[in-house]
């Protein structure tokens, strides 16, 4: 089987990033952006993907932790793009329902080569998590600017949940595990009628 790796670099005025990605690495993940609360998010995706993963990131953090986010998120999903390939023997679909405590969220994705985001995803009012500070609207920006350079249509809609911790754990959990059952190699061509995607 080809190798699905994949090694990014992204250098702006706010950040500078350098990543790697192995969609069929073991889950051993190596995080630092300097925000506590991402990195865990980050760490869930890897392990619960079954990714290896490496992100290198520094960003104006006193300025906000928003163009950190956005900036490894946007990287993340040109690498995963990338691995991906031509997705030649792909599951291409999936979806589940996944908790965390009284949180359950619902996650489908088609790596479709179209991206777009369904986002239904209502958070309690919350104080920002972790130091520097991860604003819980930020969840959101950040797995869409995942799929949409993915090139990945996705839904997540919360079905119950209280704690947003809980919430956003619970959305990076499920959508590493429908990423891990969607890029799995069950047969030899493109999942598709036009024979690409």
């Amino acid at each position: 089987m080809t190798s699905r790796t994949a090694s990014r670099q992204r250098a702006t005025k706010e950040t500078s990033i350098d990543l790697s990605i192995d969609l069929d690495g073991t889950g051993v993940v190596d995080v630092s952006t300097g925000i506590p609360f991402y990195d865990h998010m980050l760490d869930q995706l890897g392990r619960h993907g079954g990714f290896d993963l490496t992100v290198k990131a520094e960003g104006d953090l006193h300025i906000d932790t928003h163009h950190t986010v956005e900036d490894v998120a946007i990287t993340l999903g040109e690498a995963f793009a990338e691995a991906l390939g031509d997705k030649a023997g792909v599951r291409r679909f999936a979806s589940g329902l996944y908790p965390l405590d009284e949180a359950l969220v619902e996650v489908a994705l088609d790596l479709s080569g179209r991206p777009f985001v369904a986002w239904d995803v209502e958070m309690p009012e919350s104080l920002p998590l972790g130091s520097p500070a991860f604003d819980p609207q930020l969840a959101e920006h950040a797995v869409s600017s995942f799929a949409m350079n993915a090139g990945i249509t996705l839904h997540v809609n919360l079905r119950a949940g209280r704690n947003v911790h809980h919430i956003i754990e619970a959305t990076f959990k499920g959508l590493a595990r429908s990423l891990r059952d969607a890029v799995r190699i069950e047969s030899s061509g493109v999942p598709s009628t036009k024979g690409t995607l």
